[in-house]
């Protein structure tokens, strides 16, 4: 590929993605960077686990999401007494006006593009379990019989962090097919007050289709490989993740603090979503700060305090923080 064609190929994702952010910016406000990294866990296939306590906005954050990119969207309300089947769909016996029985499958809500898996923590495991296979496999199996998922397929679980009666904690081994892990937070006041004022204005942002959308992917699939990743780069983020366990190696942070660490599946999440990010702000070329800015959004979940910390309240993304320090100074010192 000639740099014109990337140039083209960046310029159009950077403009989709600009038309995405007044689309979307206008329905959900006060958070702007989590619609960014949302943006960015579509452009490298990932699935997101979105946090925050009731009446935020985490179904209209992913029903403007999918709106906008002329995708299917369903929703999930995930309870106590939901079984696997009521979401991947079953089978069910008919009989025709001849008299001939036959089954014939009805797809559950997870036949689609975009799926909000509403409180996923409120399933039992069983349920939580078929979820996620779908989720990382695109694809479920209803009696020895194997159905393909939509494409693009994306999926947004929630999960309320101040209500724990009536919950099953997703597993370590769960959490980590999650691409990314985003906290909803509460609008600043401006931002309250415009969320009050939404209904006597017009929006502006138009959603796009399908078309467009697929396009855009298209064209992404055909760049991504031609941005430029320095190795040194990947060292870092090699050295990221192994920062986080707690090996002789490693910062006393992590070794004090950390039970078990971030898998490599966190390190190549790190340098997708990195890569996204680059080409979102119109560069070919990946940086460290592209990185650092992601770490805490690809690697907290997937990090497991030891008691110590948890008795002492430590906070996984400060952490992290402290761990990129120590990393990019290792790094400039090599450099000298």
């Amino acid at each position: 590929m000639d740099s014109n064609e990337l140039e083209r190929g960046l310029e159009k994702v950077r403009d989709f993605h600009e038309r995405y952010r007044l689309y979307a910016g206008e329905r959900v406000l006060g958070c702007p960077e989590l619609l960014e990294k949302l943006f960015i866990a579509l452009l490298s296939g990932g699935h997101v686990l979105l946090e925050g306590a009731p009446g935020l906005g985490k179904t209209s954050l992913a029903r403007a999401y999918a709106e906008f990119l002329g995708l299917g969207f369903r929703r999930v309300q995930f309870t106590p007494d939901l079984m696997p089947l009521d979401v991947i769909g079953s089978n069910i016996l008919e009989q025709d006006e001849k008299g001939v029985r036959r089954f014939r499958f009805f797809e559950g809500p997870i036949f689609t593009n975009v799926v909000l898996g509403d409180e996923i923590n409120r399933a039992t495991p069983k349920t939580q379990s078929a979820f996620l296979e779908a989720m990382e496999e695109r694809r479920v199996s209803v009696l020895g019989e194997t159905r393909i998922l939509p494409a693009p397929f994306f999926v947004i679980a929630t999960q309320n962090p101040i209500e724990l009666e009536g919950t099953y904690p997703l597993p370590e081994a769960q959490v980590d097919r999650f691409f990314m892990k985003l906290d909803f937070r509460m609008p600043s006041f401006s931002d309250l007050v415009a969320i009050l004022e939404m209904g006597e204005r017009e929006f502006i942002g138009r959603p796009a289709e399908l078309g467009e959308t697929l396009e855009v992917l298209a064209a992404w699939e055909r760049i991504r490989a031609e941005l430029a990743v320095p190795r040194s780069l990947k060292a870092y983020i090699a050295r990221l993740v192994l920062a986080t366990h707690p090996s002789p190696s490693s910062p006393e942070a992590a070794r004090r603090m950390v039970l078990s660490g971030a898998s490599p599946r966190a390190a190549i999440a790190l340098l997708k979503a990195a890569t996204a990010r680059a080409a979102i702000r119109g560069r070919a070329r990946v940086s460290f700060d592209d990185v650092d800015e992601l770490f805490g959004d690809v690697a907290a979940h997937r990090v497991v305090l030891s008691f110590e910390a948890e008795s002492e309240g430590v906070d996984r993304r400060e952490l992290l923080s402290n761990l990129i320090g120590e990393t990019r100074r290792a790094f400039a010192e090599r450099d000298e």
